[in-house]
């Protein structure tokens, strides 16, 4: 009996809660209860106002026409060298040069001990002469008919024989001599007057320093940006600032860097200019569109690329990546910049691309900073 008693009891009890929940009118899923509390959410936030746009100062940076500017590292180098040698042994007669003189070609660099050489040639002068006479008279003779033809072509072959000993001893004359071959400079001479010399030996070294050249290797990219005949800015290692013309450029890459060969003459008419000496060669291509922004403007892509921002016509934030044209004192000569980009000079580094800004002018200062690069390249 207690126990139904119990039973009757549990149930009145959950009636009781059930008819209170029931009361209270929230009987809705959980799914609409989330969703009635997101756009409670979103009603709030809407009420709120709207966080304000990041200002960015903007420029339309001014126009130029930069020659791209290719920088490698070289040296100069004589435009001829050559190593004078004997061709045969003896001693050294004559030395009318000395080491650093300057010659012309056709002077006489050096002159073996040749008086047996010489004595042959006097020799054979005589013949030559001897031969000459015979053959005359046989001539005459046979013009008379006192003397055969055979006897006329027998003169002329031995008058042919004295002539070409003639020419063979001042051959062997002139192996004694050494002529400098063309004008330049005695840069090397480790012989001295008197002593003996094998054949073969180096008697001297002939440099010509006019024109003096500057060589040095272009990357595989830059090759296509210079052109024979273009000029080319030289600054050697002393602080020595010249101009050459581009004379040579290599059709076959080094096959260890993939660069090609280049060399730059340069006009030397006083020869004050050394060959061997380390040079920075700036060369210069055609002229390109291009614009003069300070280095702080040049930042990174979401992505790692090099460029600038800029923004559009609904003041979103754009990159573009740039091509680095030159590099001077007074900032980056950039190409690959649109004609109507307004590029952002100041905030770049704190907007990221297709955000909404406030795009405002440049100041002044930046505007007049800006304008006076630009005129200083050009």
């Amino acid at each position: 009996m207690a126990k139904f008693r119990f039973h009757k009891l549990a149930a009145v009890i959950v009636l009781v809660g059930f008819a209170a929940w029931m009361g209270t009118g929230k009987f809705s899923s959980v799914g609409s209860a989330a969703q009635d509390a997101e756009a409670a959410k979103a009603a709030e936030q809407a009420d709120k106002p709207a966080a304000p746009l990041r200002t960015v100062a903007v420029l339309a940076p001014p126009r130029v026409q930069h020659a791209r500017a290719i920088r490698i590292s070289g040296r100069t180098d004589a435009e001829k060298r050559v190593t004078l040698a004997t061709r045969v042994m003896g001693v050294i007669e004559r030395l009318p040069i000395k080491q650093g003189q300057r010659v012309e070609r056709g002077d006489l660099i050096l002159r073996l001990e040749a008086s047996d050489k010489e004595a042959q040639i006097r020799m054979a002068e005589s013949t030559v002469t001897q031969r000459q006479a015979e053959f005359d008279a046989s001539e005459k003779l046979a013009k008379g008919g006192s003397a055969p033809k055979l006897q006329v072509d027998q003169a002329r072959a031995a008058l042919a024989t004295a002539q070409a000993q003639l020419e063979s001893a001042k051959a062997e004359l002139a192996q004694h001599e050494i002529y400098a071959p063309f004008n330049g400079v005695i840069d090397r001479l480790p012989v001295q007057r008197g002593s003996a010399i094998l054949a073969g030996s180096e008697v001297a070294t002939l440099i010509n320093l006019d024109p003096l050249l500057a060589i040095g290797e272009v990357s595989e990219r830059d090759l296509k940006y210079i052109r024979l005949g273009g000029k080319a800015d030289i600054r050697l290692v002393d602080g020595t600032s010249v101009e050459g013309t581009l004379r040579y450029i290599s059709r076959d890459a080094t096959s260890a860097t993939r660069t090609f060969r280049i060399e730059v003459a340069i006009p030397n008419e006083d020869k004050s200019l050394p060959a061997g000496m380390t040079a920075e060669i700036v060369l210069r291509a055609e002229p390109t569109d291009a614009v003069v922004l300070p280095r702080s403007v040049v930042t990174l892509s979401d992505a790692g690329d090099i460029g600038i921002r800029a923004v559009d016509a609904q003041d979103k934030v754009v990159f573009f990546p740039i091509d680095i044209v030159d590099d001077t004192p007074k900032g980056l000569v950039l190409g690959g910049i649109p004609a109507e980009a307004r590029v952002i000079v100041a905030g770049q580094d704190l907007v990221a691309e297709g955000v909404q800004v406030k795009a405002v002018p440049a100041d002044e200062a930046t505007i007049k900073k800006l304008v006076g690069d630009a005129a200083g390249t050009n």
